[in-house]
C-alpha cells in the first residue's frame, strides 16, 4: 500500500512538472526569413512567463509583439520598469507565420539600450 501511494505521489509530480513545458509553444511559427524592424508606442506590457510581451503601436497598425523570458530579460538589462506604456521602442525580429499582427522579438531597444533577446 505505501509502495502504490509512493508511486501515485511520483506520477503526480511529475505531471505537474511537465505541465508548464507541454503548455509552451514552438519558435517553428515564427518565419525566421522576413525579418522586420518595428518603432513604436508601447501601449501595454506583460513581464510574466513563459514569455514577456509588448503591444507595439506603430503607424497604421498594433503589433502583439513577444518578447524572453521575465529571468533572461532581467539578467540581459531589460527590468519590468523599462516597458513602460508610453515609451518608444524599437524592436526586431520575426513575423508569426498566420497571425498577421504578431512577432517574436529578437532584440529590443529602449531609451538607447538595445538588449539582445535570445
Amino acid at each position: 500500500m505505501a509502495m502504490r501511494r509512493f508511486a501515485g505521489v511520483g506520477l503526480l509530480l511529475l505531471a505537474v512538472g511537465v505541465s508548464p513545458v507541454a503548455a509552451h509553444h514552438g519558435w517553428s511559427s515564427y518565419d525566421s526569413t522576413k525579418e522586420l524592424t518595428l518603432t513604436g508606442t508601447i501601449k501595454e506590457a506583460g513581464y510574466e512567463h513563459p514569455h514577456g510581451h509588448v503591444r507595439l503601436e506603430v503607424p497604421g497598425k498594433v503589433w502583439s509583439v513577444v518578447l524572453a523570458p521575465p529571468t533572461r530579460m532581467e539578467h540581459r538589462g531589460l527590468p519590468a520598469s523599462k516597458l513602460r506604456v508610453g515609451a518608444l521602442a524599437t524592436v526586431v525580429g520575426y513575423p508569426h507565420r498566420s497571425t498577421e499582427d504578431e512577432m517574436r522579438a529578437e532584440r529590443i531597444t529602449i531609451d538607447g539600450a538595445t538588449v539582445e533577446l535570445r
